[in-house]
């Protein structure tokens, strides 16, 4: 997990995907915050503490995640309420956030795991409030960087739904993203697979910035689908964006 937050670290300010993903879930959070300042949330595997800028907007940003790594690179960007702590057994009492977020986590916990977190964040969410969740998707798009995300499944539409549903969401909205990109994804990872997939050691390229005309594209192609994303839902994709509500009852 460190290679991979490695990687990440290098590559998120720029890498196509990454800035796409900031692109589909800002209008997301800014939904679920609903114009209210003053919030509590918590990211559940913040990692390097990119996504808790996203957060800061709208109020105090906690973040939790499973590696010191990850806290270090979370700490030196400013952010303070941090805790190392498994998603599946959260150090807070219950209630206490009013969004909360996890994304491109809950697909590398097995499968006992998966369920106790899910239930761990609606614990901790107030009655009312917003779970915003993004997990790899589509089981064909397997590859590398599975194998760099310690990826032990990628969801379809009713696995996730299963899985909030049991734990005592209300699912508000779920998309598929990065269809824009299905094509390629596809192909690269169809080869991979057929090659024989790298060792997590060797992995680490996938999140290689690419060269500035290939991103600069491939950016400019995620930004037109964030603008159809927030008015519709994907039918496909490499990713599963949801919003989950915990009911007021």
């Amino acid at each position: 997990m460190d290679l991979l937050l490695e990687a990440t670290a290098r590559a998120e300010r720029e890498h196509f995907w990454f800035k796409g993903f900031r692109r589909f879930v800002t209008p997301l959070l800014e939904e679920a915050a609903a114009g209210r300042t003053g919030l509590r949330l918590l990211d559940c595997g913040c990692g390097t503490g990119v996504n808790l800028a996203l957060l800061q907007r709208h109020g105090q940003e906690y973040g939790i995640d499973i590696t010191w790594r990850g806290l270090e690179f979370a700490r030196a960007r400013g952010h303070r309420r941090l805790a190392r702590a498994d998603a599946a057994r959260l150090p807070f009492p219950d209630a206490r956030f009013d969004i909360v977020s996890s994304f491109d986590v809950i697909y590398s916990l097995p499968d006992e795991a998966e369920r106790l977190a899910a239930l761990e964040m609606h614990r901790v969410l107030k009655p009312g409030g917003i779970l915003v969740l993004n997990v790899a998707a589509m089981n064909v798009l397997r590859g590398n960087h599975s194998v760099l995300s310690q990826e032990l499944r990628r969801y379809d539409r009713p696995r996730l739904r299963r899985v909030l549903e049991q734990a005592g969401f209300h699912v508000e909205r779920m998309t598929y993203t990065n269809v824009t990109l299905f094509p390629v994804i596809l192909a690269v990872r169809s080869a991979q697979r057929w090659l024989g997939l790298k060792s997590e050691e060797d992995a680490d390229a996938e999140i290689t910035v690419p060269p500035k005309p290939v991103n600069g594209l491939l950016s400019a192609l995620l930004a037109v689908e964030a603008q159809l994303v927030s008015r519709v839902d994907l039918p496909f994709g490499s990713s599963l964006l949801c919003i989950a509500r915990r009911p007021t009852g």
